[in-house]
C-alpha cells in the first residue's frame, strides 16, 4: 500500500529550511533525494506526514477494511483518532520528484532523510497501527535503559519511522507526537561547517549511535523542529 514517504509539512519558513538543507525550493515545495518539505502557518513545529502510494483508491479500500476512517480530498487524510493524534495523510504518485537544486557544494548539502521520529506512550498501539494497519516493515525493537527509551524502527522505502517511547513515563492511552527529524549528509564535517559559517547554532561532530557513523545536532534555525544531522552510513 504504501511505497515511500512522500512529504513532510512543517510550520514556519521555507527560506530557513532552503539554508539548513543548502537547497533551493521549487514551487513551494523543498525536496531532497527521498522526501520533500511543504510550509503552513500555525500548528505544530513538525505537523504532518504525506505518504505516496500507487493507487489511492485501492489504500482507500484496504484502510476500511482495516478499521481506519479516512477522509477523500487533494490527499487520503487518516482519522487522527486510528492514527493516535499523528496528522497522516496518504497522496497518490507514480514517481518521486526530482531533488530540489543545491546551492552549495553537494557534499555539505543534505542528501536525503535519514529518519522522521515520532513519540510514543504507548509502543504496543504504535506496532498495531504503523505495522498493522499502515503495513510499513518493523525492522528493530530495541529497549535501552541507559538511554531511557524503547525504540521502534519501521522501514519506509529508504528511510525509518522512528517510534521513541521514554521508559521512564509508562505507557498511557496520551497521543503520539510527529516530533523530529534526522537528515543524512555526504560529508559531516561539511555540513557542520558551512552550518555554522551561515550563523546556525550546531553542536561539535561526534559519533552516532550506529557502528561507523558521525552526527551532530543543529540547535537553531529549525522552526522548533529537534534536528540531527548524519553522515558516514549508507541507507537502510
Amino acid at each position: 500500500m504504501i511505497i515511500a514517504l512522500d512529504c513532510l509539512t512543517l510550520a514556519g519558513s521555507g527560506s530557513t529550511y532552503e539554508t539548513l538543507l543548502g537547497r533551493r525550493a521549487v514551487d513551494g515545495r523543498l525536496q531532497t533525494g527521498n522526501v520533500g518539505l511543504t510550509f503552513g502557518s500555525g500548528g505544530a513545529a513538525l505537523s504532518a506526514m504525506v505518504f505516496a502510494t500507487a493507487a489511492l483508491d485501492k489504500a482507500a479500500n484496504l484502510l476500511e477494511r482495516r478499521g481506519v476512517a479516512t477522509t477523500r480530498g487533494a490527499t487520503l487524510e487518516l482519522s487522527t483518532t486510528a492514527t493516535h493524534g499523528v496528522p497522516i495523510a496518504l497522496v497518490e504518485r507514480a514517481a518521486r520528484p526530482a531533488p530540489s537544486p543545491t546551492i552549495v557544494d553537494e557534499a555539505a548539502a543534505v542528501s536525503a532523510l535519514d529518519h522522521v521520529v515520532v513519540r510514543s506512550p504507548n509502543p504496543e498501539r504504535a506496532i498495531a497501527f504503523y505495522a498493522g494497519r499502515l503495513g510499513l516493515d518493523l525492522r528493530l525493537d530495541r529497549s535501552n535503559p541507559q538511554w531511557g527509551s524503547r525504540l521502534l524502527f519501521f522501514r519506509c522505502d529508504d528511510l525509518v519511522i522512528e517510534i521513541a517511547h521514554d521508559l521512564g513515563r509508562g505507557i498511557s492511552d496520551a497521543p503520539d507526537q510527529l516530533w523530529g527529524l534526522s537528515w543524512r549528509v555526504p560529508d559531516t564535517a561539511r555540513a557542520q561547517a558551512r552550518l555554522k559559517a551561515a550563523g546556525i547554532d550546531v553542536t561539535d561532530v561526534r559519533d552516532g549511535r550506529r557502528p561507523g557513523s558521525q552526527v551532530f545536532t543543529v540547535r537553531s534555525h529549525t522552526e522548533g523542529v529537534p534536528t540531527l544531522v548524519i553522515g558516514g552510513i549508507g541507507r537502510w
